[in-house]
């Protein structure tokens, strides 16, 4: 009996590996300092967000993978064979600017981790870049990658920690499914941000080519779509904790997130005067991860959009324009992260606040291709289900008209921005 119920679920356990790779990418640098930012400045006020965007993630990311198993393409190669030239180069610039805006924001987490380390910045940042660079290109970073996640399960400990602050569980139950709104501009920021973080555009990217690399047919898609389910739910638990954590170690005593210092005091329930470093490994550990992962998949999105020579097992001569955008998108990403002064808690969710605003842009592409009969066949949306796609993307892009229009507003003056 046991014998016959573990062949049963052993194909769902094989199939694991994308959607929760995918999922749990959302928890990087930018991730957490926007789910503590939201806790400490609006306590559990927002908890019912991050219940929705989680059901948002996983019919996105349940899309992005299911186009990837029909068609057997990366998301860039279906845009240019089935977008005109105007429209494929909007939707890989917006790309682009939302990747390279991530990159940058990996850089910032690296140099917080190494501050509350007593590193300074001006070294870290460098020798992680370098690293990094050197990792990739030699065909070694796969290796260490285990590593590095490995240090991202330290983000775990905020679940443990969000118990030991004695939170009030009946409102965090309310407010994880009645909403509630403010009409405070920097509210609907912090609802866009948590968007832009929950349902990254690189995530869907990275989902479809996993699909792809792994060779997962149509006849193999239940097993990946609970792959997905599986790690939207895990992510969308870790996420609500960091919320809850926050919202009851910082917010109950009126301190905002403004430093990765004050991110860390959430962990002092369960770490003590050890949570900084907690923290930062934490911190540094996902900031690493995703800063090899990132420009490497922002280039080959680039790339396949563009039909040109790719691969890091390629040389300089053979493939001069992948190679130069990877290297300058590290460079870039660690010399804006070195800008003396910069608000770095800040910056990391101004980045997500941005990802939300493009995010619209690649949601209306991917219902676009999902929807189209020569590319999927029987494998498009059924009705119901289109009905709610078409209704995540009809809403993010509402939340993203109405940040616009309220900065526009605020500079005028017609209202406080």
């Amino acid at each position: 009996m046991k014998g016959r119920r573990l062949r049963r679920f052993a194909p769902y356990l094989l199939a694991m590996g994308p959607g929760l790779l995918a999922a749990s990418a959302g928890n990087d640098a930018g991730g957490i300092a926007t789910y503590a930012s939201t806790g400490a400045s609006y306590g559990y006020r927002l908890l019912w967000a991050n219940t929705v965007v989680t059901i948002f993630l996983f019919v996105v990311q349940e899309m992005s993978a299911r186009m990837g198993s029909v068609t057997g393409k990366g998301f860039s190669d279906l845009v240019r064979e089935n977008f005109s030239l105007r429209i494929t180069a909007l939707i890989l610039l917006t790309l682009f600017i939302a990747n390279a805006g991530i990159v940058v924001s990996e850089f910032i987490g690296i140099a917080a981790a190494a501050e509350l380390f007593g590193v300074s910045r001006y070294f870290a940042v460098p020798a992680a870049a370098a690293l990094v660079w050197l990792l990739v290109t030699r065909g070694s970073y796969a290796r260490v990658e285990k590593v590095f996640l490995c240090l991202t399960l330290c983000f775990l400990s905020y679940i443990v920690a969000a118990f030991l602050a004695k939170p009030n569980w009946s409102t965090v139950l309310v407010s994880s499914v009645v909403p509630s709104f403010e009409k405070d501009p920097a509210f609907l920021g912090m609802l866009i941000a948590l968007i832009g973080t929950t349902i990254s555009p690189y995530m869907q990217l990275y989902i479809q080519s996993s699909v792809v690399e792994k060779g997962i047919t149509p006849d193999d898609w239940r097993y990946t779509r609970f792959d997905v389910l599986f790690g939207t739910v895990i992510s969308g638990i870790v996420a609500a904790f960091i919320i809850i954590a926050t919202a009851a170690t910082l917010h109950v005593h009126g301190i905002k997130v403004e430093t990765a210092a004050d991110a860390a005091q959430a962990l002092e329930p369960i770490a003590g005067h050890y949570s900084r470093a907690l923290f930062a490994l934490g911190l540094l550990g996902a900031s690493l991860l995703a800063a090899g992962v990132l420009p490497l998949s922002t280039t080959y999105m680039m790339s396949e959009g563009l039909g040109i020579e790719r691969g890091v097992s390629r040389s300089w001569s053979e493939a001069p324009v992948f190679m130069g955008l990877f290297t300058g998108l590290v460079v870039l990403g660690a010399a804006l992260a070195l800008i003396p002064g910069l608000p770095l808690i800040r910056v990391l969710v101004g980045v997500y606040v941005l990802n939300g605003l493009l995010l619209p842009i690649e949601l209306f592409a991917i219902l676009r291709l999902i929807n189209n009969r020569e590319l999927m066949g029987e494998h498009v949306n059924r009705p119901l289900y289109n009905v709610l796609a078409w209704g995540i993307a009809v809403i993010v892009s509402l939340l993203s008209l109405s940040l616009i229009v309220q900065a526009l507003l605020g500079w005028l003056g017609v209202i406080k921005a």
